[in-house]
């Protein structure tokens, strides 16, 4: 056999007869990378935590059960439950092959008879190798495949714009999408920073492979390594089973680390040490799994303030910027409003299935002079809302709300963030105390008809 090919795979063999062990790893040696022996079968459990076996030989009868196998048994329930997709090849004399079947229907994969043929032996333990790869394939496969469903929920494949801001973003995305680059995208929330991460990912060679994304703003600093980096399964008091974290999902594909503003520096450390490192080592094991990511990073954080401040590590800035895309906010793409409002009404119209059709030519005004301090977010909101609430073919201003506690850009007064029903609250209770409780003269003010201001007045209690 040729030394490349075969030179591959890690194989253990447990048995208490030393000569057979020798025996058994002076010739596998010759056709594996790694062969470890071990006559004692307690140390398995302590072989699985660090090590990855492909095949494990496991003898059926120690000494202190000659014949009936009850131990091999044992120890294959062992082996099965610390790792479930683990290969074992069990080996055991002629009279007890009815023995050995039995076992297989318990999760061994084959048996080999001793005194055993080396090339009968070679021929199992290689079939027993291909059955682990696709089992791990098979794995990591599920794995891939709940991740893939969680995450790739996006509504819009293309991402909508002509501005002259968002063709530079486009031309960037041209320039990097093909190297595995790191990328660090920085933009307001509700700017489509996922989008364009996307976007990056589908124009590169690592299409056909997994996009996964992570939101850090949303994992607590106790998940954190457990959903990144994995976890063996008793690792802690919820790990039922071993699970894979997001690198290795990832791993072939391009990883997204969304809201990297928002670790605590222990977590900035521990993700860095990966990033270099390019391997990950799952919660409870010292096995360290190599993987292959491309890492899109995104904030809505002042970043380099950040840094100034000594509250984001530099180190791990430099490692995760080596391009850098900055989203424009919506107010700076005015010539991208129309196109994106029109993009949204279609499909939420299609969506709810009305008979809503186009914009008014006043509300697109109207949007154009608003601040939108959600951004695209915010406007697909409004659009999904009006479509919903309106039951003519065109929409009109009155199908909107725009915030007028949100002065012009002209006045340069900005709130960056806000909950919309307790600024109308705030601002009904201004207006009322302006006009000393007048509802007829308070509703003008609001842009209101009056039965919509009591409306709102019994909604906020006032």
């Amino acid at each position: 056999m040729h030394n490349n090919s075969t030179k591959q795979g890690k194989v253990l063999v447990v048995d208490d007869n030393e000569d057979l062990l020798r025996a058994a790893k002076l010739f596998l040696k010759r056709h594996f990378r790694q062969v470890d022996i071990e006559k004692d079968p307690e140390a398995i459990p302590n072989l699985l935590r660090n090590e990855q076996y492909d095949v494990i030989l496991l003898d059926m009868n120690f000494t202190k059960d000659v014949s009936s196998g009850h131990e091999g048994f044992l120890w294959l329930s062992k082996i099965l439950d610390i790792d479930p997709s683990a290969v074992v090849v069990l080996i055991t004399a002629y009279g007890g092959v009815d023995t050995a079947v039995r076992a297989i229907k318990e999760g061994a994969t084959d048996f080999v008879l001793k005194p055993w043929e080396n090339e009968k032996l070679l021929a199992t333990v290689m079939s027993a190798m291909k059955l682990r790869e696709s089992k791990v394939a098979l794995d990591r496969l599920k794995s891939r495949h709940k991740q893939i469903n969680d995450t790739i929920n996006a509504k819009f494949k293309d991402i909508i714009g002509q501005s002259a801001a968002m063709l530079k973003v486009f031309e960037t995305i041209d320039r990097v999408a093909e190297t595995d680059a790191n990328v660090l995208i920085l933009g307001e929330n509700g700017t489509g920073k996922e989008l364009i991460a996307r976007a990056i990912h589908s124009n590169s060679s690592r299409s056909s492979e997994p996009f996964i994304n992570v939101d850090l703003g949303a994992i607590s600093q106790t998940l954190f390594e457990s959903e990144l980096f994995g976890h063996v399964k008793g690792a802690f008091t919820d790990a039922k089973e071993s699970r894979a974290g997001r690198f290795e999902i990832a791993s072939g594909g391009t990883l997204f680390l969304d809201e990297i503003g928002n670790l605590s520096m222990p977590l900035q450390a521990k993700l860095l040490t990966v990033i270099q490192n390019r391997n990950v080592v799952r919660v409870g094991s010292n096995k360290q799994i190599p993987v292959d990511i491309r890492l899109i990073c995104a904030t809505n954080m002042p970043i380099y303030e950040m840094v100034k401040e000594n509250t984001f590590r530099q180190d791990l800035l430099y490692r995760v910027n080596t391009i850098e895309i900055k989203l424009p906010p919506l107010r700076e793409r005015v010539d991208d409003i129309k196109l994106l409002a029109e993009h949204f009404l279609k499909f939420y119209a299609k969506k709810y299935n009305k008979e809503v059709r186009s914009l008014s030519q006043a509300v697109i005004k109207r949007m154009e002079k608003y601040h939108w301090p959600g951004n695209i977010r915010e406007l697909e909101h409004a659009l999904e809302r009006a479509v919903i609430m309106s039951s003519e073919h065109i929409l009109q201003p009155e199908d909107f709300y725009f915030n007028p506690i949100h002065h012009s850009q002209e006045e340069g007064v900005l709130l960056e963030k806000f909950n919309l029903e307790e600024v109308e609250r705030i601002l009904i209770r201004k207006v009322l105390k302006k006009y000393d409780g007048n509802i007829t003269q308070a509703a003008h003010e609001l842009g209101l008809t009056r039965s919509s201001l009591y409306r709102r007045l019994e909604k906020y209690g006032l």
